[in-house]
């Protein structure tokens, strides 16, 4: 097994790395105290291919594998974990849902769109008494001749005001039946949809996190995601992706808080030395690395799962279901190492401390990953 970093992922590493020193560093601040979503970096991100990872190069978009798409969401979240996640958000949940189910003129339609951030995407599935129990949702679509007509809302969706194009999944069959969900693919301008309330978040406040709300909105089944009642058996297979895009995510914030505490250790001094040559702080550095690692490996393995289009649910939950809960306990750390400068701004442990927590919490909690997990190796 290599663990090195292709070429590819090397290349993009360095890419990012400078991009951020001038476009995201001395911003990240002022965008996370005024809780700004700043739309028109994600057009640059665009340009840079990022928004397209993995699309196909006769879509527009860059044509990677996971590996490559893993080490981008883990350099931008080392930058801004809150612009990882909208980054990671439009690449796995609506440009992979098109990509997994979408027809030929659906993906001609919108993929070289939503690969240059022309467009850029949401999905949403999440409601507001529906968080892991999917199958309940409210949100109905009810047939109209050659349309449907949504009515309902969402909640907790990346970019549910700024977004151009939603994949949605609403109900058209009966409450908690997993055969009676569809997907609908909507633009921004139709009648009757339109971005509701934005939420004002503890982390991730440079991510976008809205309502998507539906009255009487007329779409065509031209918009359909496959077939009718597919919709949640698709949702499941696209978080499949998405659980391993939080796991690169997780990854980026707990190795971001390393590098910060490994500096500070070496540079702080007390009683005449660095602190990071007294066990309390060098030991707890021990830790960190390795559980750092440890998420690496786990993401890494469900990343090639991924690329060699094998069986990843197991793989992908473990990762998700691991590394975000290293990148909590890291950011913890990091924080206590800092000891009072790390509970001020001046540092850039606070936010990671901040922006960690939704890793455990989006795209299935910790506790549905163990619920996944269990299910998986008791069959």
């Amino acid at each position: 097994m290599n663990f090195d970093l292709n070429e590819n992922q090397s290349m993009i590493a360095q890419m990012i790395r400078d991009f951020g020193a001038k476009e995201i560093s001395p911003f990240r601040k002022e965008w996370d105290d005024e809780q700004q979503f700043p739309l028109q970096l994600f057009k640059k991100l665009g340009e840079l291919g990022l928004m397209g990872v993995l699309i196909p190069t006769k879509y527009g978009g860059s044509g990677f594998s996971y590996n490559e798409y893993v080490t981008a969401i883990l350099e931008l979240a080392k930058l801004d974990p809150g612009i990882g996640l909208s980054m990671a958000a439009h690449n796995s949940l609506c440009c992979g849902h098109i990509m997994l189910f979408g027809t030929d003129e659906q993906k001609e339609k919108y993929l070289p769109k939503l690969a240059s951030c022309e467009y850029l995407g949401a999905w949403g599935l999440t409601e507001p008494n529906t968080g892991s129990d999917a199958a309940n949702m409210k949100t109905t679509a009810v047939k109209d001749g050659d349309y449907y007509i949504i009515n309902g809302a969402k909640n907790f969706i990346t970019h549910g005001v700024s977004g151009d194009v939603a994949v949605v999944i609403v109900r058209t069959g009966n409450i908690g039946d997993s055969h009676g969900m569809t997907a609908f693919i909507l633009e921004k301008g139709m009648a009757g949809f339109r971005g509701g309330r934005k939420e004002d978040k503890l982390g991730m406040r440079t991510s976008e996190t809205a309502e998507l709300i539906f009255e009487d909105c007329k779409v065509h089944k031209s918009q359909m995601l496959g077939e009718e009642g597919e919709g949640f058996i698709q949702s499941m297979k696209v978080l499949d992706g998405g659980r391993i895009s939080i796991a690169a995510l997780s990854l980026g914030i707990a190795e971001g808080a390393l590098e910060a505490a490994i500096q500070y250790s070496k540079e702080r001094h007390q009683f005449n030395k660095p602190i990071s040559s007294y066990q309390g702080i060098s030991f707890k550095l021990a830790d960190m690395a390795t559980k750092l690692e440890a998420a690496k490996l786990l993401t890494f393995k469900a990343a090639d799962l991924k690329n060699r289009g094998e069986y990843v649910t197991l793989a992908s939950a473990k990762a998700k279901y691991y590394a975000s809960e290293v990148a909590v306990e890291l950011a913890n750390e990091a924080v206590q190492i800092f000891g009072g400068y790390g509970f001020t701004k001046d540092y850039p442990v606070e936010k990671y401390y901040r922006d960690a927590k939704l890793c455990t919490i989006g795209e299935g909690t910790s506790e549905i990953q163990k619920l996944v997990i269990s299910r998986e190796i008791l069959k």
